[in-house]
This record gives structure tokens, C-alpha cells and sequence, in this order.
């Protein structure tokens, strides 16, 4: 900062959060759980009790724990310090390449790829890594690329109030690779852009230069 200065740290006031994590009745117990993956095991024609299966009911279980450890996140809160003293920087902020794995909710299969977030500030910036967390939150979920590129941008657009946010989602979903039409490296492409990135088309060119522009299929 010049002259030595500090920036000054701002914590937001936040309303009700862009992406709740569903509301449920009572959670089942570790023990059921653990029963229920046993369950699919016989479903799928194999033995539970068998030496290579014993452990897996608990290891399956505790990947459940790290995969879908979103739902104990509150992604708003991650973006709740912000710097307010940029010096009068206005121009766009950009963070591309944040690679992601989510599961898709009709399969339960790996969705593994890439974000790539850009935001025009007005009056306060956030740290890059916050934006991360972001999107890890809402990926460590059950999910669907399209819900998941709308909840990361409304969060930012929510609580940073910037003049515009741009969100794009670069994907490969395991559901479609490994099943069903068995169709390995296709990648499908969201985006979601608010404020400037969607009333302004050469705002929204600029950002899609910056991450290579996915949506051409132009990688730089």
C-alpha cells in the first residue's frame, strides 16, 4: 500500500445467506450409515463380511464426511471481511483455474473441473482465497453445475455488493463419462454474469479474455 498504509478491515452485515444448506429432520447415525452401504454392497452381488469389503462401510463413510463437508459451511461467511482501502482501484478483479470436485445428485458420481470468477468492485475487494472457499462450499455438496454457477456468483453479487460478478464453470461429469452414454472428455460450460458483465458485452469480453475464453473453445 503506499506510504505504508494498512488497509482497513470491514466486516459485512449479512441477511439471509444466498445458499443455506437444506434444512433436514433427525440425521441418521454413523452406525446406520455404515449399515446402509453394507446394504449396496449385497445389492450389488458381493459380500460384506468378506476381507477386502469389512472396512469399507466406515471408510466409506468418513469420505462421505470430506465430500459432502459443504453443508456445515456458510459460504457468506467466508466473504464476511473485506478491504475497503484500495486505493481507488476499480477495474476487474479475477481469479480463474479454481479446480473444483463435486458429485452429481442424480448419480452420486464425481463432477471434477474448473471456476473461473471475476467481479468489478465498488468500494471493497475480499481475499482471493475467500472466493476458494467459496467454491468449495457450494461444491461439497450434492449438486448440479447449473444451481452451483448461480449460487457462487448470487453469493458474491450478495454480500462483496460489487458492480458486477462473472462466474464460469468448466466441467467433466463422471455420470455421463463412466455411464449411461459413456461419452469421456466432453466438457460442459455454465456461466452466470450479473450487473456490468451482463448489460455491458465488452465488460463480459474482456473477463472471457482473461480466463481464455472458454466458451470458444480459445485457451490461451
Amino acid at each position: 500500500m503506499a506510504n505504508g498504509s494498512k488497509p482497513r478491515l470491514s466486516v459485512a452485515k449479512r441477511a439471509v445467506s444466498a445458499g443455506p444448506s437444506p434444512q433436514l429432520g433427525s440425521r441418521p447415525s454413523r452406525a446406520e450409515a455404515e449399515e446402509a452401504v453394507r446394504t449396496l454392497l449385497r445389492w450389488a452381488g458381493d459380500d460384506p463380511q468378506r476381507e477386502g469389503l469389512r472396512d469399507t462401510p466406515a471408510r466409506v463413510a468418513r469420505a462421505y464426511e470430506d465430500w459432502f463437508s459443504g453443508y456445515a459451511d456458510d459460504p457468506e461467511g467466508y466473504l464476511a471481511r473485506t478491504f475497503e482501502e484500495v486505493h481507488g482501484y476499480d477495474e476487474m478483479v479475477v481469479l480463474r483455474d479454481i479446480r473444483f470436485e463435486s458429485h452429481c445428485e442424480h448419480h452420486l458420481a464425481p463432477i471434477i473441473g474448473r471456476v473461473h470468477i471475476g467481479y468489478l468492485p465498488d468500494s471493497k475487494v475480499v481475499g482471493i482465497s475467500k472466493l476458494a472457499r467459496v467454491v468449495d462450499a457450494y461444491a461439497r455438496r450434492l449438486q448440479v453445475q447449473e444451481r452451483m454457477n448461480a449460487q457462487i456468483a448470487n453469493c458474491i453479487q450478495h454480500v462483496l455488493e460489487p458492480k458486477g460478478v462473472a462466474v464460469v464453470i468448466e466441467a467433466s461429469h463422471q455420470c455421463m463419462t463412466t455411464r449411461g452414454v459413456h461419452k469421456p472428455g466432453v466438457v460442459m460450460v455454465t456461466s452466470t454474469m450479473l450487473g456490468a458483465f451482463r448489460e455491458d458485452a465488452r465488460t463480459r469480453r474482456e473477463f472471457l479474455n482473461m480466463i481464455g475464453n472458454p466458451v470458444s473453445g480459445e485457451r490461451s
